[in-house]
This record gives structure tokens, sequence and C-alpha cells, in this order.
């Protein structure tokens, strides 16, 4: 029985401190990271709420009353990620509108498995296309496939933060520009929606928070990538692996700079990596986009034997939007 008590305090011990961790103002990855498994942590919290019944009724009140509060704490962060919170962008129907979709996949540098992704391209036919850790290696197996585009724009690198993008869309510009000193890539480009709107597609893939790694590069990318376009007044749709969860403080501060909207909120988590646990996934791969821009679904693709899920997204540009840069 006293290892039982024990064992039980040990751990709500720990859930306690990696909550209270979560809320400490660090870029240090081992204080940024208990960001990413609230979830988790919720549900654990709720498991030790039941748990702590076996306790001895004068410990009783104490322990449970910790686990509440964590879990209300951690529910209250990811409750706006479930179908039961209010939704944040209205899914509309596509019925005689001009769509496009687009694709965002982190390809895994090392994965060989590279008809998987080929397989996806040609099956999803995806208009707008952005690939993350692209090596030489990706480059040549996917030049077939890349040169069904007639814009492609490429940054291959060896260190896992090369980047491809292509489209079939009208481009006003496309480029690979650095918006932080950790020489990581952001593809900003400016594209004519079907419809004959215009939009600017913002690519991202900074450094996650791992040993060796502070967060103060990633927050100052996802910043001012939020602020990119902040005096356009085209729509923005933002697409890439963030290396961030959608419910992290970066993420809130990324949405309110650029008043950008997230599909997740009020639809579901949609976890995208790590593909390879059931249990241990994560929404990284994010997807954002403004007023002027109408989502007609946003999901996760199949395994292409990357640690990330692709993502797509199928939306609709306003008409009106940026028919000024046409003339």
């Amino acid at each position: 029985m006293t290892f039982l008590i024990t064992a039980l305090w040990l751990v709500g011990v720990a859930i306690v401190c990696v909550t209270v961790l979560s809320l400490v103002p660090s870029s240090r990855w081992w204080v940024r990271m208990w960001e990413f498994p609230r979830l988790h942590i919720l549900l654990a919290s709720v498991a030790m709420i039941f748990a702590g019944m076996a306790l001895p009724e004068n410990q009783r009140f104490a322990f449970m009353s910790l686990m509440v509060l964590t879990a209300l704490y951690q529910g209250r962060k990811v409750f706006p990620f479930t179908p039961l919170a209010q939704a944040d962008v209205a899914v509309c129907n596509a019925d005689g509108r001009d769509t496009l979709t687009m694709l965002a996949s982190n390809v895994l540098m090392e994965n060989d498995n590279h008809a998987a992704l080929t397989d996806l391209i040609s099956h999803s036919d995806p208009d707008v296309l952005l690939l993350m850790e692209t090596n030489e290696v990706w480059n040549t197996a996917l030049s077939a496939t890349l040169s069904r585009y007639p814009t492609v724009v490429r940054h291959v690198r060896d260190n896992h933060y090369g980047m491809i993008f292509a489209t079939r869309l009208k481009t006003g510009a496309a480029e690979t520009i650095f918006l932080s000193d950790d020489n990581t890539p952001t593809l900003l480009a400016d594209l004519q929606a079907p419809g004959g709107g215009w939009f600017h597609f913002i690519g991202l893939h900074p450094r996650p928070p791992v040993p060796g790694n502070t967060t103060q590069e990633r927050d100052e990318q996802i910043k001012r990538a939020a602020t990119l376009t902040r005096h356009s007044d085209l729509p923005v749709a933002i697409m890439g692996d963030f290396n961030d969860v959608a419910w992290s403080w970066s993420a809130m501060r990324f949405k309110h700079h650029g008043q950008y909207l997230d599909p997740r909120i009020g639809q579901g988590i949609l976890p995208s990596f790590d593909a390879n646990h059931r249990i241990l996934r994560f929404p990284i791969d994010q997807f954002y986009l403004t007023e002027g821009i109408d989502l007609v679904s946003f999901r996760r693709g199949p395994r292409i034997g990357s640690d990330h899920f692709p993502m797509l997204a199928v939306i609709a540009v306003s008409q009106n939007a940026g028919r000024r840069k046409s003339g």
C-alpha cells in the first residue's frame, strides 16, 4: 500500500510540475516542449483523479484537487480544438465555385519511399505543392512530377531544411526568404486563383524545440511570418511544418498578429506528427488563412513513409481579391 501511495504522488507531482513548466515564459527547449502533450497531460490528470480514490482519506482531497486543477487548465488549452467549440472557419460548399488544392508535406529527408509521395501528388493533383526536408535525392526522385508544374522554386539542402515549392497557378512572384538567423527558409509567393482573385501563399518550416535548439529563432520566424503581409490587401494562406503545436502561446500570438483563422478550431485536433506512433501525435503541421479565402476542406493525407502526415487543403479565393494585380 505504501508503494502505491508513493507512486501515485510521484506521478501526480510530475503532472503538476510539467503543467507549471508550460506556464514559464522561456525559450529553453526542455520548457517549451511541455506545450506539445497537453492532451496527453489532460488525460493523465483525469486518470489520476480516479486513481486518487485509492489514497488514504486524509490525502485524497489534496491530491484530487491538484489533479482537477491541472485537468481544468490543460482542458482549457485543448478545448478550442474540439468539435464542441465554436469553429474559427466555416466550411463552405464547393458547388459551382472555382477551387484549388494545396498539399504540404514534410517528406523526411531519409525517407526513401519516393513512390508514395508521387502517387499522392498524382492522385490529389494539387495546384500548390510545398515539400519540406527535401535534399538532392528527393529533388531527383521528384523531377518527373515537378516537371508538370510551370513554376518551381527549389531550396535543396542536406540539413533537413530543404524546401521545394511548385504551382500551376499564375504567379506574380515566388521566392525563398530568411526571417531568422538559423538558415531555415520561408517561401513567399503571390498567386492567382482559378477564379481570378490573387492571394499570398507562405510556406514555413522553422526548427523544433529539441536538445541543442532554443525556440527563440522559431518563435521569431513565426512572428515575422505573421506580419509579412500585414500591409497588403490580399488574403493569405499559410502552410508548413511549424514545429509548434496549434495551442501554443506562440501560435496564438501568430494568429493575433496576422488576424489568421485556424481550421482546426472547432473542427478537431487533426494530429500530423508523429505518423509512426498512434499515441504520441501532435498537431504541428499547420494551415492558416485570412478573410477572403473560403475553406472547402482540410484533411490529413495517408502515410508516405515520413514521420509527418501530408496535409491537404481545398480553398476558394474571393474573385475580387487583388483584382488590381491582374491589370
